[in-house]
């Protein structure tokens, strides 16, 4: 968990960029939320499934204006060479954490969430849902983190080959991820591409 709270302490320094954190169970979330929820360059928001209707809906409108704010403002800073880093409240880094029971999905009529960086904190149990629902709540020039534990490794080697994904490894050493993270996050802003780190 502490890897997880120094990832995003990194990321939310990127001004108002739409996060989410996907967990397969309610006990993962809970845990996720109550460890992240002091970072100061981030407004937190949660899904799962005894959430009443209109907080969902008012949750996922929220976060959808976040991710319209920070498209604007992601060509704005490459056209004036803004640096991108919090400089005030107002542009706190938007981040859901959410069951898989929770996203949206297209059954149901609901629009993707368009996260412009995807954090899967436990390796969904089925396939299925690793390549639907959660890449579904990614923007198209999203990134994706895996934050796998050493038992998982051959699972996720094993999800990259029946997937056909091309997974890199990011460094333990959540201090060299800034070495990773700012020049990924231009790539975001220049041109459109998908990129799959595993922890």
């Amino acid at each position: 968990m502490e890897m997880l709270v120094d990832l995003l302490g990194v990321a939310g320094r990127r001004s108002g960029i739409p996060m989410a954190v996907c967990c397969s169970s309610r006990d993962e979330l809970d845990a996720v939320c109550s460890a992240v929820s002091n970072l100061p360059d981030i407004s937190l928001a949660s899904l799962y499934s005894d959430l009443a209707e209109s907080e969902r809906t008012l949750v996922l409108e929220t976060f959808r204006q976040a991710t319209i704010k920070w498209a604007e403002s992601a060509m704005t800073s490459v056209q004036f060479g803004d640096d991108g880093e919090n400089q005030n409240n107002e542009n706190k880094s938007q981040m859901i954490v959410v069951t898989d029971a929770c996203l949206p999905g297209v059954l149901s009529g609901e629009s993707s969430i368009a996260a412009r960086i995807l954090i899967n904190y436990e390796l969904p149990t089925k396939k299925v849902f690793f390549l639907t629902p959660r890449l579904r709540a990614l923007s198209a020039d999203g990134i994706v983190i895996n934050v796998v534990a050493g038992g998982e490794v051959v699972t996720l080697k094993n999800v990259e080959e029946s997937c056909g994904l091309l997974i890199a490894e990011m460094p333990i050493n959540v201090s060299c991820v800034l070495h990773y993270f700012e020049p990924l996050m231009e790539q975001i802003l220049l041109r459109n591409s998908t990129l799959k780190f595993g922890i």
